[in-house]
């Protein structure tokens, strides 16, 4: 009885397609994970832009980069031979970013990034040269600060005070409002902005209401991008005006009785 035989040049084909497959079905597996939601810091905070391999891979032996380009293209670190090449690295970042150097033997590439700054903001690439994989993080700055509401001015003719509201600290640039009683918009002026050194905003504007007995005023700063509201109320009242004739009416009338 004829059996049939694989003869060497068919085993041969059989062994490189084995190979090729196992090859790409390797490659096919391995990915670098970023983050699909950005990463909102504020400012001044340690915060972690993750980056790993899977299935896990120790890249520690690897070439590890990460960069910036938002503002032209920028080394935030590299890893090499085992080391950080703290002198590839742009001056803005020069000790403030790190690795995990532990875990890159379980593929861990994240990046630790401290005392955030709003120039930070941006997107950031992870990348492995030998592999020619990247993967990216959106890092978004955010930075706010309560309003301080000050007297500036007395109409008492008109019943009416002058009210400034500020606030130092923000970033993006905010938006400031003010607001009745109800929740609604009252007319102000202009509002004033100022950017600082530390690029933080400073907000400031004026608005001239009427004293009643229930006059709540509000200031609010917000800023959408980074969903921060920051509010300060206060109260203009005309009772301190109506104590004030009572006083002088009762100081009359004894003046008078005394005469």
């Amino acid at each position: 009885m004829n059996r049939l035989s694989i003869g060497p040049q068919l085993r041969t084909t059989s062994v490189l397609v084995v190979h090729l497959l196992l090859l790409l079905y390797s490659t096919g597996q391995s990915k670098l994970i970023g983050s699909s939601q950005p990463i909102v810091a504020t400012v001044g905070d340690d915060i972690i832009l993750p980056c790993h391999l899977e299935p896990v891979m120790d890249v520690a032996a690897m070439t590890l980069e990460w960069t910036t380009s938002d503002q032209g293209p920028r080394f935030v670190f590299v890893w090499r031979a085992g080391q950080d090449l703290v002198n590839t690295k742009h001056p803005s970042y020069k000790g403030r970013t790190s690795l995990f150097s532990d875990e890159l033997k379980h593929g861990n590439i994240s990046l630790k990034l401290s005392e955030v700054k709003p120039a930070d903001e941006g997107k950031y690439q992870c990348f492995i040269p030998k592999r020619n994989e990247a993967s990216f993080v959106e890092l978004v700055v955010g930075a706010a600060a309560s309003p301080v509401i000050s007297l500036t001015g007395i109409d008492g003719d008109k019943d009416r005070v002058a009210l400034q509201c500020e606030s130092k600290g923000w970033y993006p640039e905010p938006e400031l409002l003010w607001l009745d009683a109800e929740g609604k918009n009252l007319s102000a002026g202009p509002t004033e902005t100022v950017r600082g050194p530390d690029d933080l905003y400073t907000v400031s504007s004026r608005v001239t209401v009427e004293k009643r007995h229930s006059n709540y005023i509000t200031c609010r700063v917000q800023q959408r991008n980074i969903n921060q509201i920051r509010e300060t109320q206060i109260h203009t009242s005309s009772e301190e005006k109506k104590n004030k004739k009572t006083k002088e009416l009762i100081t009359f009338l004894l003046s008078n009785k005394l005469v």
